[in-house]
């Protein structure tokens, strides 16, 4: 045997999702509405439409997050193309692994020290902004081993908690 179930149980749920159902699809014919006559300022300002990347860099952006974009400078895709010679191009990618772009002579574009996969700028510093330490190719960390321990002092440094400790004294006994 099993536990009896009401009808009225079944019922509410259905009726309370088809109706928040129908809101939504009202808000987003209402939205489109206003969008399609040019009056879109009077949608709130707070207000982030789903269906639209949100514009501008993340509000804070971590210290590490900060070194590692410092360490992998920016270029253009002519400039390292140049820079390894006509030779190697074959080896070199033509297209962005994040959002599958071709590169153009003008993009910006960072090159991993480790595994030197290519990406343009703006879709690898959305990587790192969400603290993510590796290639999003290969995995590869971005900070090689010869240049971790010098990272890690910059991002203790960067940390301000040696400030706090300068005045450390050993603890003394009683």
């Amino acid at each position: 045997m099993g536990f009896p179930a009401g009808y009225s149980e079944v019922l509410l749920p259905k009726l309370l999702i088809t109706t928040l159902s129908f809101l939504g699809f009202f808000g987003n014919l209402i939205l489109s509405l206003l969008r399609l006559l040019g009056l879109s300022s009077f949608i709130e300002p707070g207000f982030h439409e789903p269906d639209q990347p949100e514009s501008g860099p993340p509000q804070s952006i971590s210290s590490a997050a900060a070194l590692i974009r410092e360490m992998l400078p920016v270029l253009t895709y002519a400039e390292i193309i140049a820079s390894t010679g006509p030779e190697n191009e074959p080896d070199q990618a033509e297209s962005c692994a994040v959002c599958f772009y071709e590169f153009e002579e003008e993009d910006e574009i960072r090159q991993m020290r480790n595994c030197r996969h290519m990406f343009h700028s703006c879709c690898v510093d959305r990587w790192i902004d969400h603290d993510r330490k590796t290639c999003p190719l290969c995995r590869m960390p971005f900070v090689p081993e010869e240049l971790q321990e010098d990272f890690n002092e910059k991002l203790w440094a960067a940390s301000g908690i040696p400030d706090f400790y300068s005045e450390y004294s050993p603890i003394t006994n009683f």
